[in-house]
């Protein structure tokens, strides 16, 4: 049972009860929005429509909430009571708690779930790693940043499409196909020297060896470009497949894999290249196309095809998003590495230059990830004496805590992955915290199994009184709307708020309309905010968020006694002049 739903539309039969009954006069409903007060005093559901209905009926808000008050039907209502200038705070029957957990259980994995939403189809491209050699750690924050933005965005009803994109066309692939080569003829003892820009890893070994043994020599004597064709495609697959296991493991699902080379098998390059040259963003010079990204604030054009008619890597990514355009996606973001920084404004101005909205277009940047084990940092591979790979992660700490410690940083800033900690059997590694807690109620689920003890729908719920109990039902059905100022992640972003604003010279509104307007029992910010903006030298205001006369000044008094208490000796005030400081 949604109880927003019902009270809603609860409170929508008594407006219109009321105006049968001629309590209030015509007009036209506005929304009737349900939320939930921070403040238990308040009740467990609150609504201002009567203030927002005030003009559509020509009537004064309190005795709109009257007339509501008397009309209003709702069996899992105890009481209703009128706020401030017109709120109306609902306070629901403890039966309704027992139906309200009953719902939860009924929607399962689904709970918390947003409804679809129509219209936008959101498409998010992460990981996109060569497929010349396995996934390092840094390809593990996208992996698991991306596939948890896919699941909220999906979870929030978005219709959401999770791609990779193959970049199996151009040097990194022919280096491929000449590096499987050269250690393939070494098993035959036939010289070859190695290519410059080659792949060194083990993994390249391994395929060579993978070629022989089920071909033997029968490539030797093949041609050499014919015999690099057939490298590259056998090596290209194989790589693919590995990386595929990998992230799989790593609970990393894609809905498609789309090939860059599908891209110049048709054409699709050069197409939006002569798209964009006939709509005058490129221009040739020196024998090579150029496409004028200055005309969009870049600080240099861009060479789109080389003077031997070879496209770039940026012509690539030009026809790759125009592609994501023209499947029909509304939105399309990007999660890139830290190098791409400066390729983000190209990108967006080849997509304004064909015709696009570029804000349409979002780029999330991943900073680097550098790992430590005991303090010390980890810059090898102990297996192969390189990068250390994703799978060698998974290996030593588990998926779970892997994903759990890419995404508990944000991802603008460089992430130090503890190995230590992520593998520590104590409270201090919040991934095992969690794990305990999992594993506790499956021993207590496990224990009712052993004792015959079975959970049954039609169980009285109605017995969960207590405050905690009651209180953790009321959170869960929240919709994620409470949130609590005493937690340590509350307040590590309140400090990180705090110091930017105060770097950027700006003033704490200490506000006292929602306690007017019912919603709140004390002024925002509280106590602890204000200590901590007072200990950083900041200056505050104060303010009413007026929408009427009667709260222009309400609670100024009270406010200054507040921020008093918490060290100020001042405030700051808006005059005619300008900002003035004002002795508490």
């Amino acid at each position: 049972m949604d109880m927003k739903k019902v009270l809603a539309e609860a409170v929508d039969a008594a407006v219109r009860k009321a105006i049968e009954a001629g309590k209030l006069p015509q007009g036209e409903m506005a929304p009737v929005v349900l939320t939930v007060p921070p403040q238990k005093a308040f009740g467990d559901f609150a609504t201002n429509f009567a203030l927002q209905a005030a003009r559509n009926f020509h009537c004064a808000p309190r005795v709109i909430a009257g007339a509501i008050q008397e009309f209003l039907d709702c069996p899992s209502v105890e009481k209703v009571e009128i706020a401030g200038p017109g709120f109306l705070n609902f306070y629901l029957k403890e039966d309704w708690l027992g139906g309200s957990l009953r719902s939860i259980l009924e929607k399962g994995e689904n709970y918390g779930n947003l409804p679809p939403k129509k219209g936008e189809k959101i498409q998010i491209e992460y990981v996109s790693a060569n497929p010349t050699g396995p996934l390092h750690v840094g390809h593990g924050r996208g992996a698991a940043v991306g596939s948890a933005l896919a699941n909220l965005m999906k979870a929030a009803g978005y219709d959401v499409t999770r791609e990779y994109y193959i970049n199996d066309a151009g040097n990194q692939m022919h280096n491929l196909a000449l590096s499987v080569n050269a250690r393939y003829l070494e098993l035959f003892g036939i010289p070859c020297e190695f290519p410059e820009n080659g792949y060194h890893g083990e993994d390249i070994k391994v395929t060579a060896q993978r070629i022989k043994a089920k071909y033997g020599d029968k490539f030797i004597h093949m041609p050499e470009a014919e015999r690099l064709e057939q490298f590259q495609s056998i090596a290209k697959e194989e790589k693919l497949a590995a990386l595929k296991e990998d992230l799989e493991a790593f609970n990393c699902e894609f809905d498609v894999w789309f090939s860059e080379q599908s891209l110049h098998d048709a054409e699709k390059i050069y197409q939006a290249v002569d798209e964009l040259q006939e709509k005058g963003y490129v221009y040739e010079k020196d024998g090579a196309k150029w496409f004028r990204s200055t005309a969009f604030g870049d600080d240099k054009d861009r060479v789109v095809i080389r003077d031997n008619g070879v496209s770039t890597y940026f012509a690539a990514d030009i026809a790759y998003h125009q592609n994501k355009f023209q499947r029909g996606f509304d939105r399309v973001i990007n999660l890139w590495g830290a190098d791409h920084h400066g390729y983000i404004p190209r990108v967006k101005a080849a997509m304004e230059a064909l015709g696009y909205d570029p804000s349409r277009l979002e780029v999330l940047i991943l900073q680097m990830v550098a790992l430590y084990r005991n303090g010390e940092l980890v810059k090898m591979s102990k297996r192969t004496g390189k990068s250390v790979t994703l799978n060698e992660l998974i290996e030593e700490v588990g998926t779970d805590a892997a994903r759990f410690f890419f995404i508990m940083r944000s991802m603008d800033s460089q992430l130090d992955f503890d190995l230590t900690l992520a593998t520590e059997h104590s409270n201090d590694n919040p991934v095992y915290y969690v794990q305990y807690a999992h594993a506790r109620i499956c021993s207590i689920l496990r224990q009712m199994e052993e004792e015959k003890i079975a959970l049954r729908k039609d169980c009285d719920l109605s017995v969960l009184k207590e405050p905690i109990e009651t209180d953790l039902i009321k959170k869960l059905n929240a919709k994620g709307e409470f949130f609590d100022e005493e937690s340590p992640r509350y307040k590590a972003a309140a400090l990180k708020a705090l110091q930017a604003a105060k770097d950027n010279d700006c003033l704490l509104e200490v506000s006292t309309g929602g306690v007017y307007r019912g919603y709140r029992k004390d002024f925002y910010p509280g106590p602890w905010l204000l200590g901590e903006w007072q200990k950083m030298g900041g200056k505050v205001i104060i303010t009413s968020d007026s929408h009427d006369i009667a709260s222009l000044t309400y609670g100024f008094d009270e406010a200054a006694a507040a921020i008093k208490a918490a060290g100020f000796t001042s405030v700051e005030v808006l005059t005619g002049h300008g900002f003035e400081t004002q002795e508490l």
